[in-house]
Parts: structure tokens; C-alpha cells; sequence
């Protein structure tokens, strides 16, 4: 069924129509209602639209780990809180667990996202039964194991045919997990597995300053330039934090097309560092994403929310209130992101994915309308968002979602199954 989207109010401050017909935004302007009867019209005189939210780096069913294990340093919080738990995960734990973030990300307008997590299976489970869109990663952790790097790159070889067979709204990825966990050739193999299958890479790098001293202890350079050295930097790389790196480094990921993703949240909450150089890399041409990063790290999945922190954390650190505008963090987070994650979308414009939200403008924190971009990115948060459609199915209007009770019913179920488990077996 077709959907008609009356007089919304766009970025640029105009009112339009937009008609969406299959997966895609057939027309946006002046549309006559009676001309398409049989289309599901949608009022939204009192609402705004914008391309949906792109959450470039998550670890989507962390959502087991929100408030668990906080107020601790990087390391110590994965190797003695997140990993032994993370030992007895199933595949249905994977599955409730993406579940429970792919409603919390419908709840706050995320059409799209890149995740890095085990069991990838489950996780496309997930997002094929939500309804959303989603690049997904098989991590890969040989920590120099000849059998276990073995076993990773035959993983790769049966999910990369595995995701080929669902659908389109679900892609596949390379993720090693980071220069500290994956040997050199792994991470050869990750590039040219990408290469020759055309699919992006989700790597963890130059999170904290232990792990770019470690890199120039243990490879005798900084994160980057080991890339670098390994051949390894390509259009098809997505970086994930991407913090201590310098100038002449940057260039290097510019040269080769490589993005990066700026997770605010997670950066502020475990102490790796506060200065993502956002400026520098848009000057040099680098793609910037913005990401929330797992709920364990991040507590939440709003990409309105990070938006807040990303901009408002860029002009504290340089003292400078022009740096990081409302609209370009709003465009990072929206079609800056769909460039990054390879989805034809990102934009209100006939042709396009219809993956977009709309915005309830009778909120409180959008009163009064000076400007909407203003509104959404400093004063905002998830709830703002009234409906949200992606691939031109509407799974949030008015805020009700289907089987939203039933699943935070079974997410809490899970977890406490989850971790009654892990303390039994870790008991013993």
C-alpha cells in the first residue's frame, strides 16, 4: 500500500507532501490526495520530517549489559564484567537481545545501522522480524590462534553466503574486532575478503591511549600506520572511534576513501578520550558517522541524544562555540551515515529508500519553532519521534509499535536467565 504524507514540514523550512510508494519515496510536493485513494495518509500538519537516523557502530544485543558493570576503565570492564558473561551467550540470547535494540531504535527514529557482534545470524533474525535495516559484522577475535583464525575466515565464507540469501534490507561485513585482538594476516585476510566480495569492514581503532602506546610498543607504530603498513586502509573500511590519531594520520585515511564514527557516549563514559579531531577529518574529505555504541558502554541506542553529546562535546574541548552546528551533526547522523553504510537513502527526495521519520512538533522541548535543526539536535531527545518508516513499511506510528510489550517482556526474561547462567557456570 502507497503512503501519503500530508503537508510535513521539511529541514529547509518548507511543507510538502511525500508520497511513498514499495520501498522507495515517489514523489515529494504538492500531491493531490484523491489522486491516490487507496494510499494510507498520514496527517502530519503538526509534525516535521527527516531522513531516518544511521547508527554506524553498535553492538545491538548489548542491550543485556545497559547499567551493568559502569564506572569502570575499558579493559577491566571487558575482560572481568562483558566477556565472561558474553562466554554463555546462545543464539536466542542474540536474538531477544536485537530485538530489544531494534525497538528501542525504532522508538527513537534509527532506520539503519552497523553492528558488530556474535552470532550474526540471530541478529539479521532480528532485524528481518523488526522490520529494520541493518549492515551486520561477524567478529572476528583469532588473538593469534592459527585454529581459531581458521575457523573465523570459514565463518565468513558461509555468513557472506548465508546473508546473501535474506533480504536486501539486511547486509553483511568483515569485523575484526581491533589491532589487539586480531593478528596482522586476520586482518589482511578481512581486507581482502572485502575486496573480492565488495562488503565493508567494521574495525574497532585508536579507541585509547593504551592501545595506541601498546600499537607503538608491540608494531613499532601508531594504529593507523600499521594499517597502513598491512595494506589494509580501503574505501570499504569503517572505523569506529577513531580518537588518538594525528594529522599526518588522518591523511592517510583521506588518501584511501577510509570512514570513521565518532561514538560520543561510549568515548565520554569509559574515559578513552574526548578530542574526536571532526573538523580536521571533514576538511580532509573523511566521511564522519556518528554511532551510540553498545548499551553497555552507551546505556542507550538515541541517536538524538548522541547528537547532543557529539556536538556539545566538540566545542567544549576547543573552547569554541561555532565548532560542530546543529546541521551538520543532524546531516552526519542522517545521510552521512547512509553514504558510510552504502544505503540509498539518507534524504527526503523522490528515489530515494523511504527510511525516514517524523517528528512530533507539539512536544514541549520543540516549543517554540525558531529552528527545527536547533530543536532536534540540543533540545530533543528519542521520544520526539512520532512515527518512523523504513523500506516504506510504517513500524512506529504515534509511538505504538507492534508486540513492544511482548518483546521488553522477553528481554528481561532473557537476561535474567542470561546471567543466572553465567554465574552457575562460572561458579564451577
Amino acid at each position: 500500500m502507497a503512503i501519503l504524507i500530508k503537508n510535513a514540514l521539511l529541514l529547509d523550512e518548507t511543507r510538502k507532501d511525500i508520497l511513498i510508494e514499495g520501498n522507495r519515496i515517489k514523489e515529494v510536493g504538492s500531491i493531490e490526495a484523491s489522486l491516490h485513494p487507496e494510499a494510507d495518509i498520514i496527517d502530519a500538519a503538526r509534525m516535521a520530517v527527516i531522513p531516518g537516523f544511521v547508527n554506524c557502530h553498535t553492538h545491538a544485543a548489548m542491550t543485556y549489559f545497559r547499567g551493568y558493570g559502569d564506572d569502570l576503565d575499558l579493559m577491566d570492564w571487558l575482560e572481568n564484567m562483558i566477556w565472561p558473561v558474553e562466554a554463555h551467550l546462545t543464539k536466542d540470547d542474540i536474538y531477544w537481545g536485537s530485538r530489544l535494540a531494534c525497538l528501542e531504535m525504532i522508538k527513537s527514529g534509527t532506520t539503519a545501522f552497523l553492528d558488530m557482534y556474535t552470532y550474526p545470524e540471530a541478529t539479521a533474525q532480528a532485524v528481518i522480524d523488526s522490520g529494520m535495516r541493518a549492515v551486520l559484522s561477524y567478529t572476528m577475535f583469532d588473538r593469534w590462534d592459527d585454529t581459531r583464525a581458521k575457523l573465523d575466515r570459514e565463518r565468513c565464507s558461509y555468513y557472506y553466503d548465508l546473508f546473501s540469501k535474506m533480504p536486501e534490507r539486511v547486509q553483511f561485513a568483515v569485523g575484526p574486532h581491533a589491532i589487539y585482538t586480531v593478528s596482522a594476516p586476520q586482518l589482511q585476510f578481512a581486507h581482502k575478503f572485502s575486496e573480492e566480495h565488495d562488503c565493508l569492514v567494521n574495525l574497532h581503532l585508536a579507541e585509547t591511549y593504551k592501545e595506541w602506546q601498546d600499537s607503538t610498543r608491540e608494531f613499532g607504530m601508531t594504529p593507523v600506520r600499521y594499517l597502513k603498513k598491512l595494506g589494509i586502509l580501503s574505501p570499504r573500511l569503517v572505523l569506529a572511534h577513531s580518537l588518538w590519531m594525528d594529522s599526518e594520520e588522518l591523511q592517510m585515511l583521506a588518501d584511501h576513501g577510509c570512514s570513521t564514527v565518532h561514538n560520543p557516549a561510549s568515548n565520554m563514559k569509559l574515559a578513552s578520550g574526548y578530542n574526536f579531531r571532526y573538523i580536521e577529518m571533514k576538511e580532509k574529505g573523511i566521511k564522519v558517522g556518528l554511532g551510540t555504541d553498545g548499551c553497555s558502554s552507551s546505556n542507550n541506542l538515541d541517536m538524538v541524544v548522541a547528537m547532543k553529546l557529539a556536538s556539545l562535546l566538540g566545542k567544549a574541548w576547543r573552547f569554541d562555540p561555532k565548532a560542530l552546528r546543529a546541521d551538520q551533526i543532524l546531516e552526519t547522523a542522517t545521510t552521512t551515515g547512509a553514504e558510510i553504510l552504502r544505503i540509498d537513502g539518507g534524504r527526503i527526495e523522490a528515489g530515494a529508500l523511504a527510511d525516514l521519520c517524523l517528528i512530533d512538533l507539539t512536544l514541549p522541548e520543540m516549543t517554540p519553532l525558531h529552528n527545527l535543526t536547533s530543536n532536534l539536535v540540543f533540545a530533543a531527545a528519542g521520544n520526539c519521534v512520532d512515527t518512523t518508516i523504513i523500506d516504506g513499511q510504517i513500524l512506529m506510528r504515534h509511538r505504538q509499535v507492534k508486540e513492544e510489550d511482548m518483546i521488553k517482556a522477553k528481554g528481561q526474561e532473557v537476561t535474567n536467565d542470561l546471567f543466572e547462567r553465567s554465574r552457575r557456570l562460572n561458579s564451577k
